[in-house]
């Protein structure tokens, strides 16, 4: 056998460090570890969340409507794991059972807003030179106005709640998923399967049914689990502003907006509400990353 060893290009030298540094399907080492870590903490920090929205009484040692005065302002300690607020009820308990009105405003208008996308880039992809057309001057107009006040100026005509805050959020991210899909079903529109179908003679139906749409819904739930987060934060910020779920209702927007008064005397009233808005945005884009990832492999 030969001792000689293999002359490589300029350019390989670095992509096999590249393919070296990689963890290898399996794993579990180091390397491995450091790149899974971001994805594992996301996965078990939504998991902690949706139990907590399913079982709330298991996790939350208090009543979060209880008050109790004489525990006012008290700070994070042992008794109360992350304080508790003016009127002494426990900020942790209150985050808690505050889960379950986040994460069901933010998967309702979520879907929501998935729903009334797929309708219109379906529309707008499928339908036609005039039907884009249209749909695309409906969705510059849309995207004109800034999220918020789109949502604001609904929620002025159909009054407040949180059944008009979750279609306010829905109608608000509907947009962005609309230009998207649209996008995904018109380059599956001009793709060789579409044009071997249309040659074999089959409807246009059967070809949306069949072809187009199933292949269209992967991209969906990558767009899902991003607009969660999104519309979590979107909800949060519609009942700061008082137009969401009524007080003393414990929902993380309204502990926020509670908590702004008494921010120079109990901070953690703000701080650990607004930390569970930003691990439940942060862990769904980071599993939305890691599902894109995995369809495009």
């Amino acid at each position: 056998m030969s001792n000689k060893r293999p002359v490589l290009s300029p350019g390989e030298p670095v992509l096999a460090q590249r393919t070296a540094n990689r963890p290898a399907p399996g794993t579990w080492g180091p390397k491995a570890l450091a790149v899974r870590l971001p994805l594992l903490l996301s996965a078990a920090a939504l998991a902690f969340f949706v139990l907590a929205a399913l079982v709330p009484n298991a996790l939350a040692p208090f009543d979060p409507l209880a008050i109790n005065p004489a525990a006012a302002f008290s700070p994070p300690g042992s008794a109360h794991l992350l304080g508790t607020d003016e009127s002494g009820r426990d900020i942790y308990s209150r985050i808690i059972h505050g889960s379950r009105p986040s994460l069901l405003i933010g998967a309702a208008a979520t879907a929501i807003g998935l729903g009334l996308a797929l309708l219109l880039g379906t529309i707008a992809g499928f339908g036609g030179k005039w039907l884009d057309f249209g749909v695309g001057r409906i969705l510059e107009v849309l995207f004109a106005l800034p999220g918020l006040l789109l949502a604001l100026v609904f929620i002025a005509l159909a009054g407040p709640g949180v059944g008009t805050t979750v279609v306010a959020v829905g109608l608000t991210t509907a947009p962005g998923y609309a230009r998207m899909i649209r996008a995904q079903i018109i380059a599956l529109r001009t793709s060789p399967m579409v044009e071997a179908a249309t040659v074999l003679g089959r409807s246009r139906t059967r070809i949306l049914a069949t072809h187009i749409l199933p292949n269209a819904l992967a991209p969906i739930a990558v767009l899902g689990t991003l607009g969660l987060g999104q519309a979590v934060v979107w909800a949060a910020s519609l009942s700061f502003l008082g137009l969401g779920a009524p007080p003393p209702a414990p929902e993380w927007g309204a502990m926020l907006s509670a908590g702004r008064t008494y921010l120079a005397l109990a901070w953690w009233m703000t701080f650990f509400p607004g930390l569970a808005i930003v691990l439940v945005a942060a862990a769904s884009t980071v599993l939305s990353r890691a599902l894109k990832t995995a369809g495009a492999r």
